[in-house]
């Protein structure tokens, strides 16, 4: 079974993940600094291929309502602009709370400010891709059916 590569976008900083071959079991990775939404794009299509990975889960961060502000619109813009290439499966999966319980995670570990900026973006997409892989295994309806 091929890998699933996990996504936390940001216009500056990508976080990656990537699971296990299973799909059990998601493990962080790093973070990228990028400086175009095409640049992103370059670098998620260069680790998905190095990881192995059929499917890429990318993280869309919906409002508390469920609707959409300006960071949900571009990540939906890199998310199409992902799938133009082919070749891979593209989900998104709803990450409204995963950068601040990774953020309030690391805060209870004393984690410095420093490295929180360090490790918060690989430990997000982490959050994302196994809530994602955790979803396919129950069966759940809460994926958003995208791919």
């Amino acid at each position: 079974m091929a890998r699933t590569l996990g996504v936390d976008y940001g216009t500056r900083r990508v976080g990656f993940a990537v699971s296990d071959e299973m799909a059990i079991v998601a493990v962080p990775l790093f973070i990228r600094e990028v400086t175009s939404v095409a640049e992103a794009v370059r670098v998620v299509r260069a680790v998905a291929a190095e990881k192995g990975a059929a499917c890429v889960v990318v993280g869309i961060p919906l409002n508390m309502d469920g609707s959409k502000g300006p960071m949900a619109l571009q990540v939906e813009a890199f998310v199409a602009l992902l799938r133009e290439g082919g070749g891979l499966e593209i989900a998104t999966w709803d990450e409204r709370l995963s950068t601040g319980l990774v953020e309030r995670m690391l805060v209870a570990a004393d984690v410095s400010r420093a490295r929180r900026k360090e490790v918060r973006d690989k430990l997000a997409a982490q959050v994302i891709l196994q809530g994602y892989l955790d979803s396919r295994s129950a069966g759940s309806a809460w994926e958003d059916g995208e791919g």
